[in-house]
């Protein structure tokens, strides 16, 4: 049997250097580049997030609405400290989502692309 792993997440956006730099700066991970694009990598290097600069991106919509461009994947980000990386990701250029689902234990935030993420507490 071959083994079998991820080697990174592709994030689709309008602004791959912006999007990029969000995360870099959220997760206080570095920023690098592979395949042409820009990338951000854990400290570890286990995780690395490309982001892909598409011509016609369209954002998604949280909550889903028929007809509107859905989200093909969220990401959950377990922290330590919830109400402080809640504040840091908005001072960044998240929005708070305005539908939350179960506040006592996940926050739901758009990053600057649109993109819904949660923060969950640890």
């Amino acid at each position: 049997m071959a083994g079998i792993r991820i080697s990174d997440l592709v994030v689709d956006c309008a602004d791959a250097k912006a999007t990029s730099e969000f995360y870099s700066k959220l997760l206080d991970w570095d920023i690098g580049e592979a395949f042409g694009m820009p990338t951000v990598a854990s400290p570890d290097e286990a995780y690395m997030f490309l982001f892909a600069q598409e011509e016609d991106y369209v954002p998604p919509v949280w909550p889903e609405v028929e007809g509107k461009q859905q989200k093909q994947l969220h990401l959950d980000f377990v922290v330590d400290d919830y109400e402080g990386t809640i504040e840091k990701a908005m001072r960044l250029g998240a929005k708070r989502a305005e539908t939350q689902y179960m506040p006592d234990h996940f926050t739901v935030l758009l990053d600057p692309a649109g993109h819904p993420f949660c923060l969950c507490k640890g």
